[in-house]
């Protein structure tokens, strides 16, 4: 067992492959389950912040496997046409139904000609 209910350092975790990353977090969730049936069975009270860095120590490890998973997945779809809804950019409902670039710049035929025939007048300011 782990015993160690410092804080984990996220950069460590990111450092370390899937597989130990999975070993690490099964430790730490054994030794969760250890601290909770010692506090069941009337342990000291300081259990308890032990208990919430043991809590915390395996979500960092499970936000990155996650993490980690989540780029492999875009690497797969980096270049193509479609992404996954879940992968896209959130922005805002507004901001995502905007025109693009090219929608804004794109002119009518009507608009073209009306700009070629009547450009917009010039006129030098005598002083």
């Amino acid at each position: 067992m782990l015993w160690n209910y410092a804080k984990v350092k996220v950069a460590n975790l990111r450092e370390k492959s899937q597989a130990e990353l999975t070993q690490t977090l099964d430790t730490y969730k054994r030794e969760l389950m250890d601290l909770k049936v010692q506090q069941v069975a009337g342990a000291a009270a300081a259990k308890s912040s032990k208990i919430r860095d043991v809590r915390r120590n395996v979500a960092r490890v499970l936000t990155v496997l996650t993490q980690q998973a989540r780029s492999d997945v875009r690497g797969q779809y980096a270049g193509k046409k479609y992404i996954p809804k879940d992968l896209r950019a959130k922005k805002t409902r507004a901001l995502r139904r905007a025109l693009t670039k090219n929608e804004l710049s794109r002119k009518t035929l009507r608009q073209q000609k009306k700009e070629d025939n009547f450009p917009i007048r010039e006129f030098a300011i005598k002083a």
